[in-house]
């Protein structure tokens, strides 16, 4: 019972974070369900995999990207007719790697301060690298993985944002 009260609290959270990022970019009312649904079910699948399965944390945001990508598609063609780039982008927003950023400039800053000390500015300089390519790697495989049904399905993906579409 605790993992799926964790998992309902990851994914509703993930869901908010994405409509705060949505709203940013003024898009069609209509877009919001889908957006928070992507988000919910593409963090909660990132979070379960991570958790309960042992996946790392990249090849968890991989799957978990690939899934927003592909439910983007589905959404935006079938659903609230809208390009993907609507649905997709708010809904990854949450999966930022913000910790690993955080940790990656806040041992910089320690590397400087304490750069006369070798043994300080060694353990600074390596936990400085080991969170920025897990971060730097992260935001990659979001986007890699998010953008991938695009180059699967040209046509019918390109398609969706040429098309004129009536605004909620």
């Amino acid at each position: 019972m605790d993992i799926l009260l964790s998992l309902l609290q990851d994914a509703f959270f993930a869901g908010m974070a994405a409509v705060g990022f949505a709203a940013v970019s003024v898009p069609p009312r209509r877009s919001f369900p889908p957006i928070i649904i992507l988000a919910a079910l593409g963090h909660g699948l990132r979070w379960y995999l991570m958790n309960h399965l042992g996946v790392d944390i990249v090849g968890a945001s991989l799957l978990a990207s690939i899934f927003i990508g592909f439910g983007s598609y589905i959404f935006g063609r079938w659903w609230v007719h809208i390009p993907m780039t609507v649905l997709y982008i708010p809904a990854l927003l949450p999966m930022i790697p913000g910790m690993y950023c955080y940790n990656a400039v806040l041992s910089l800053v320690l590397f400087v301060i304490h750069h006369k000390e070798p043994s300080l500015a060694v353990q600074y300089m390596q936990d400085f690298q080991t969170n920025f390519v897990i971060a730097l790697t992260v935001i990659f495989t979001l986007g890699v993985g998010s953008i991938l049904p695009v180059f699967i399905l040209y046509k019918s993906s390109y398609t969706l944002s040429r098309r004129k579409f009536k605004d909620s």
